[in-house]
């Protein structure tokens, strides 16, 4: 089972079902990746995500990452990679997978210059996010790479659309 603890600023309340987006984001990301054997234990995997605005998102990227500027998402796993592979064995309990924060005024920005629905573009950014959680990377492009081809098997199975395809 997977267990999305969402809080939401105030910009964000716009009438979206912004939790069941994030699950299904989620789970989408998690059985793509080799750690899809997790959803098949009786563990609850848990996320939590935060719909904030441009200026927490700001803080957190410059306490945390040395990065004094916002950014579109930000996610904070909790668990080293690779200790999930052994945590596709646990019968039981909670597998704090991380935690994920994104900027409201960012987000609605880069989905408006790509002429797609907010929505989409969270549903990317929460697959892409979750990708962090279990270790993924995107620092070479062999990384980028692998973790593009995990995102745009993710999203299609939620039928959306390749996001790294130009029109």
């Amino acid at each position: 089972m997977i267990e999305i603890d969402l809080s939401a600023q105030g910009r964000w309340d716009d009438g979206s079902d912004w939790q069941s987006l994030c699950e299904k984001a989620v789970a989408a990301a998690i059985a793509v990746a080799p750690f899809a054997r997790l959803t098949e234990t009786a563990a609850t995997l848990s996320v939590s995500v935060r719909f904030a605005d441009n200026a927490e998102v700001h803080a957190l990227n410059r306490d945390y990452r040395q990065k004094d500027k916002p950014t579109n998402i930000l996610s904070f796993p909790m668990l080293d990679a690779v200790l999930l592979e052994s945590l596709a064995n646990t019968d039981d309990g909670e597998i704090l997978l991380g935690d994920m924060i994104l900027a409201h005024e960012i987000c609605g920005t880069e989905a408006a210059e790509k002429n797609i629905p907010l929505p989409q573009h969270i549903s990317h950014l929460i697959v892409h996010g979750t990708l962090h959680l279990l270790g993924f990377d995107h620092m070479t492009d062999h990384e980028a790479e692998a973790m593009e081809a995990m995102e745009i098997k993710a999203l299609a199975s939620l039928g959306l659309p390749n996001p790294y395809i130009e029109y």
